[in-house]
């Protein structure tokens, strides 16, 4: 019954839905800033071509032989500092284990907390969508309806009533009077015995 119970529980629990209209009401407002960026993207990128056209491939080529002999150096170094001390290398890689679970663990921590806000931005968006198709459907529902239709009272004349007035009147009558149900009663012959 526990796995019943926990698949119902996680089938009619609506925070994953809410995480994705958060996520969708992330993404639409990202998206607002992209034209602000392309633009900005279009009014440096004339400096910055001039910029690679007035570089020297000799300096470029220089800086990076530079950097890569640094590097070499370094992990020179770093190798020979390394002595043969195994049991100082061992307690290392077990630091180092224990920082990468603590590290996981707090990008789990990171995670949900990411997943929870996601989810209150999406029950704000939803309960927005929501008011918005709410008063939408309002709006429509008042173009549509149409005005309602007062009809003319008339009052009941007296005794100077022509013909077609008392027959008005009269079908008046036979359409609000309800109609009675006729039932025909179903007869069957007697059976006959032949013996």
């Amino acid at each position: 019954m526990a796995i019943t119970d926990d698949l119902r529980k996680a089938v009619t629990d609506p925070t994953p839905l809410y995480a994705l209209a958060g996520g969708v009401d992330l993404v639409a407002e990202k998206a607002r800033e992209i034209p602000g960026l392309v633009e900005k993207i279009r009014q440096e990128a004339p400096k910055r071509i001039e910029a690679v056209r007035n570089t020297d491939p000799k300096v470029v080529q220089d800086r990076v032989t530079k950097e890569a002999k640094e590097a070499q150096e370094r992990l020179t170094r770093l190798l020979g500092s390394l002595d043969a001390d195994f049991k100082k290398l061992s307690q290392q890689a077990q630091d180092a284990a224990l920082q990468g679970v603590g590290l996981a663990a707090e990008a789990a921590v990171k995670v949900r907390e990411g997943y929870d806000e996601l989810a209150e931005r999406g029950r704000g968006a939803v309960q927005t969508w929501r008011s918005e198709t709410a008063e939408a459907t309002e709006d429509l529902a008042v173009a549509i309806e149409p005005e309602p239709k007062q009809e003319p009272v008339t009052e009941p004349k007296a005794e100077g009533e022509t013909g077609t007035e008392a027959d008005d009147k009269s079908a008046a009558a036979k359409k609000s009077a309800p109609a009675k149900k006729t039932t025909a009663k179903k007869t069957t012959p007697p059976s006959e015995n032949t013996k």
